[in-house]
């Protein structure tokens, strides 16, 4: 048969193959149920569910969203959910029964969130996308996208729902987490990454997956920062800024896209065929796969409102341009039934579903729809795994403050110190939104990391604890308990066992109990330096109650045991941290003691009397499994901080927007405050100095065809090696339109010894000059140009250019 036949076009393949197939086959390739629906798991004993074997028979099941996905919305646990190796054999055993079931014998494509790591029990939890931005390190994230490739595709997932490519204008938006920054350059070169190192140089590999670019687009300026909420911008601005990063990851080759749930200017993305058809497939080529998020078409005919029934909304979306709905529920119920009223052309049809069977056949699940078990239970969760997770926390925190050089702290003269504070050492709190249940001992906590590096003996402390007090060794809590605090009141009379390092969490993230603060101030009291560790929580880890089960989004809830403040569905009104956590801060600082704050969360923190009074501040977002040991490095000096901020931390909630590249009409200042923000975008410090030479120009003046080298000589004058982060914006000094002050063009990470110089060159060419005219099309005009490099926005050296006229 033609559509068997690998040394056959992908083209014709499709052809043959739809020629063959059925109404009733071909929407079932649109529809995409959730997995971990289908089968159930009895002590190890995986059934297949009988409605799925009926949707195979009957016309097929195109995909599977989260077949081996782990969390509360899904209710696998630890208990109940699959192994590295278990996960490989259940994909094994339903694309088998696919294959062998249905007519046609087309494989299942299997779909899975992989934002900061594979979202499946065993999978390497690496630091959220906001703190993989502020690593500045492309290469470096790069591997971590190969990674998450060889873990995915090593259980048989073929396509990831990452990377989130959304710029951030509110920070109060609680998906600020998954987002890279408020830049769309840096979005972009990430987005570029990201899709080399998923989809390497082939998609039939064993090792490489599909990406998918999202949300498209807008989702990150809705108004007031609240999820979804609709967004208003003009088109100049949206192809200038928000689609600019999916236009680079489309460029280098994105297999798949999913637009997003809000409306610009009225029209929801779901249904918006100027973005869809005439910007994605038209202008730029696009020939992959669209998917819509979870419910996004339900949410045209309820939520939206654009659309009458689900009929309708089916209709509506299908021919706007998307090929396959997330959950399936509305494309297979309704499509068969508008082909046979004729409310939909079956060209329609024909043209959603050859997109889908083009991507199976491009990753090779006709010739391979089956994986190694003994390779899954190999790669994932590997050693080298985990030191790149310790690695990427390690560039990407941000050392906000050093007075005084209080960091780093020296092994041998830190004295006694206390670990204080909520975020100190609960696991969930450092992983972030979209994370998988963990066992206590693959989490290293700052807490752990800590007691690691002056004891060089955590996990032998935690057995020890277990031990000693009847506790689970596994995941670290008191028999028959799941009352973490309780445990660690009842280590605290052991702590001084450990290199004289003191611990009380003092309060929870949300709520106003203070009952904590007595404990946490008699241990500051005992130490020479103290070491909070404060911020926010994302982790999903709750009861029944905060998660909506028909969507996966959270529900603010009123429970202060619930300590969710950030995440998907979690917008805040503020940015000062919840509950009593500042006064806690407060309180201790009467000691008089060494303060050292390190804040960990999903969205910036505004806190001034923090700012003011702390001795040394940490900025280490999300840091993911490894995120105590990469602390504790940089807190003892065995990382040099290298981190830079992807986005602006503001003094006030009422600055807000506040990011750095907006017009220079948007005036001053307010009657309280002037508009600059506490810290700017590309900030932070290092334990060396590092010196700029002034820029120089290859060319004092070009043509807007031409391009000419920016260089700048960076040199190390301190006393440790270090890496600093150079920085290239671009200032057009006169223009038709109203432009940004600076925009950043150009970046690189360079590592320096003491004394060591280095000369970096960016090039200047249209790229990095152009902006999108009057015409909606891009212009380079004539006339000057400020080229600003330094080591933040506001921290620049200038050179002037000149464009001629061509």
């Amino acid at each position: 048969m033609t559509y068997k036949d690998k040394n056959r076009s992908v083209e014709e393949r499709v052809q043959h193959l739809l020629s063959l197939m059925t109404t009733e086959e071909k929407v079932g390739q649109l529809t995409q149920p959730f997995g971990w629906q289908i089968y159930t798991n009895d002590q190890g004993k995986i059934t297949l569910n009988e409605s799925f074997k009926q949707q195979v028979e009957n016309g097929g099941i195109g995909s599977l969203y989260g077949a081996l996905r782990a969390d509360p919305w899904t209710g696998v646990t630890l208990e109940n959910g699959l192994s590295a190796r278990e996960g490989a054999e259940v994909v094994n055993l339903i694309q088998r029964y696919a294959v062998e079931h249905s007519r046609l014998g087309i494989p299942i494509l299997i779909g899975e969130e992989c934002s900061h790591g594979h979202m499946a029990i065993d999978g390497t939890v690496y630091p959220v996308p906001l703190l993989l931005g502020s690593t500045w390190n492309v290469d470096l994230y790069r591997e971590m996208c190969q990674a998450v490739a060889r873990e995915t595709r090593a259980q048989g997932g073929a396509v990831t729902y990452s990377p989130v490519l959304d710029v951030v204008r509110d920070p109060r938006w609680g998906r600020t987490e998954e987002c890279f920054g408020e830049d769309p350059y840096l979005i972009g070169e990430l987005a570029v990454a990201s899709v080399e190192g998923l989809q390497g140089e082939s998609l039939d590999r064993g090792d490489t997956v599909a990406a998918t670019l999202k949300h498209f687009v807008g989702y990150g300026s809705s108004e007031g920062g609240r999820n979804a909420g609709p967004v208003h911008m003009g088109w100049r601005e949206l192809l200038e800024v928000d689609l600019y990063p999916f236009r680079k990851a489309v460029e280098a080759g994105a297999q798949s896209i999913m637009p997003a749930y809000n409306e610009i200017d009225g029209t929801p993305c779901t249904v918006n065929t100027e973005l869809l058809e005439d910007i994605l497939r038209k202008d730029w080529g696009f020939d992959g796969l669209v998917i819509t998020d979870c419910g996004a078409i339900n949410m045209l005919a309820s939520g939206h409102d654009v659309a009458v029934d689900g009929l309708d909304a089916s209709v509506q979306a299908i021919e706007a341009g998307i090929d396959m709905e997330m959950s399936g529920e509305m494309f297979g119920q309704y499509l068969v039934q508008a082909v046979a009223e004729g409310k939909l052309d079956m060209q329609v049809l024909d043209q959603a579903a050859s997109r889908v069977l083009a991507l199976k056949f491009r990753l090779g699940l006709f010739e391979q729809p089956y994986v190694d078990a003994d390779r899954a239970a190999e790669v994932i969760g590997s050693e080298q795994h985990i030191q790149l997770a310790r690695q990427l926390a390690a560039e990407g925190v941000v050392l906000l403050k050093n007075g005084a050089d209080t960091l780093p702290l020296s092994t041998a003269t830190a004295g006694r110190i206390a670990v204080i504070g909520p975020n100190a050492d609960q696991a969930y709190n450092q992983l972030g939104d979209y994370t998988s249940p963990q066992p206590k001992s693959k989490v290293a906590t700052v807490l752990d990391g800590i007691r690691s590096k002056l004891a060089g003996s955590v996990h032998g402390h935690t057995n020890e604890v277990a031990d000693r007090h009847g506790m689970d060794e596994e995941d670290g809590h008191p028999a028959g308990s799941r009352d973490n605090h309780a445990l660690k009141n009842v280590a605290n009379d052991i702590d001084r066992d450990v290199s004289e390092v003191l611990y009380a969490p003092g309060c929870r993230i949300k709520g106003d109990s203070k009952e904590g603060f007595e404990r946490a101030i008699e241990v500051a009291s005992q130490a020479d330096t103290v070491i909070m560790v404060v911020g926010g929580s994302s982790a999903r880890d709750f009861g029944e109650g905060t998660i909506d089960l028909k969507t996966g989004a959270s529900n603010v809830s009123d429970d202060s045991w619930n300590d969710m403040e950030c995440g998907e569905g979690i917008d805040r009104m503020t940015l000062g941290l919840a509950g009593v956590q500042l006064e806690l801060i407060q309180e201790i600082h009467k000691l008089g003691k060494k303060l050292v704050v390190v804040y960990i969360n999903g969205r910036p923190i505004t806190e001034p009397w923090v700012d003011e009074h702390a001795d040394a501040i940490l900025e280490a977002w999300y840091p993911g499994q490894e995120g105590g040991h990469a602390i504790a490095d940089i807190l003892f000096g065995d990382v040099n901080p290298s981190g830079k901020l992807t986005i602006s931390i503001p003094k006030h909630v009422g600055q807000l927007p506040i990011y750095y590249n907006g017009k220079r009409s948007r005036g001053k200042r307010y009657l309280e405050e002037d508009l600059e923000p506490r810290y700017v975008f590309g900030y932070g410090l290092s334990y060396t100095t590092f010196e700029y030479s002034e820029p120089k120009l290859s060319a004092e003046s070009m043509t807007a065809g031409d391009s000419v080298t920016a260089s700048v000589n960076v040199t190390n004058t301190g006393l440790h090696a270090g890496a600093e982060v150079v920085q290239m914006y671009i200032s057009d000094v006169v223009s038709s339109l109203t432009r940004p002050a600076k925009e950043l063009k150009g970046f690189t990470k360079v590592n320096l010894e003491p004394g060591e110089t280095q000369t970096v060159e960016f090039q200047i060419g249209a790229e990095q000059l152009q902006y999108i005219g009057r015409d909606l099309k891009p212009v380079v005009e004539p006339g000057q140009f400020h080229i600003h490099i330094g080591s933040s926005v506001n921290d620049t050296q200038m050179a002037e250019l000149t464009v001629r006229e061509a």
